[in-house]
């Protein structure tokens, strides 16, 4: 029996769950059974209860709020211990149209991709600001560098992963997992693809970001650490070599009036040459050992995706039926 199980991560969204959930699919061409899963990240506001009120199959309630991305992964998790072949992620304020969950699922069902993203027409999107489109299609270029997978819209949260690609991923940023479980999808090897979606207007304001300025900022903060985690060589040889050329040239320069016989007068350029070629090398070890870390860190993920495994399957007769309430 093949099962689909939607995730929701919801944090205060007693009010708008029901809408969301009203649109969700029961069933889905391609697998037997649909679940939903509801992960509350501490919520105050008893959106635990309007999910079970609404026929979630499964609620996993956190006691404190940890954050999307943390909230993210318990779902994932969750939904591999309640065997599904497939997991489907959208948003509790219902920004993604449920009725592309098939569109988002063919691309598994026939073999072709192990992730699938749902790419909004953001330039399209009215309720976008020209700031925040421009900044997404920035992130997602420097994704697709990164992670060498075809994504136009990265920072998309409605996505599908088969169950072994959920298996190997991990989230190290506490602000998001989209653009992460992207790079390590690439750097893992998945076959990653995308299909057009369509959006709903927008029912509460983003609760990632308070304005523009802090949008921008974290956006920044996160793709920058993206490229120091995941493209440490390239991100370091870049620097060392910004801090290398000018040294060359000064050095080519000391040379040249060395050779006309004023060498005396440029010692303080020698100095000056030798401190940034110092530099760059030291900037260059520090690539070559990050990158070694980096090689590391795919070996960690496969034994971790392993481990996940052997735990998936001694702790799966566990799960006490597909209606079973996870949480009080």
């Amino acid at each position: 029996m093949r099962k689909l199980i939607i995730h929701i991560p919801c944090y205060n969204e007693a009010d708008v769950l029901p809408q969301t959930l009203a649109d969700l699919p029961r069933a889905v061409a391609g697998f037997d059974r649909v679940e939903w899963l509801v992960t509350d990240d501490g919520s105050t506001d008893g959106t635990s209860a309007v999910a079970r009120a609404h026929g979630v199959d499964h609620v996993i309630r956190l006691p404190a709020n940890r954050g999307l991305a943390n909230a993210f992964m318990v779902g994932v998790l969750a939904a591999l211990e309640r065997g599904a072949d497939v997991i489907v992620n959208t948003d509790a304020d219902n920004q993604y149209d449920a009725s592309c969950i098939p569109d988002l699922v063919a691309p598994i069902l026939e073999g072709r991709a192990v992730m699938v993203v749902g790419a909004r027409p953001i330039m399209d999107t009215t309720d976008f600001p020209l700031a925040k489109k421009l900044l997404q299609r920035i992130g997602s270029w420097v994704v697709r560098v990164a992670s060498g997978t075809p994504v136009p819209d990265a920072p998309s949260g409605f996505r599908a992963f088969s169950r072994d690609a959920a298996l190997s991923l991990y989230v190290f940023n506490a602000y998001t997992y989209t653009l992460e479980t992207l790079i390590q999808a690439g750097r893992l090897g998945m076959t990653v693809t995308w299909v057009p979606i369509r959006t709903h207007a927008p029912t509460r304001p983003s609760r990632l970001f308070r304005s523009m300025r802090s949008y921008v900022l974290r956006s920044m903060a996160t793709i920058f650490r993206i490229f120091v985690l995941y493209k440490p060589m390239r991100f370091f040889a870049l620097i060392g070599a910004l801090v290398a050329i000018p040294g060359l040239v000064l050095g080519l320069r000391f040379l040249y009036f060395f050779m006309l016989g004023q060498g005396s007068g440029n010692i303080q350029s020698l100095i000056l040459v030798a401190i940034l070629i110092v530099s760059s090398v030291v900037i260059f070890s520090a690539g070559v050992l990050s990158d070694m870390i980096a090689a590391n860190r795919v070996l960690l993920a496969e034994i971790r995706r392993r481990q996940l495994q052997q735990h998936l399957e001694t702790s799966s007769a566990r799960i006490d039926g597909p209606h079973r309430r996870d949480a009080p």
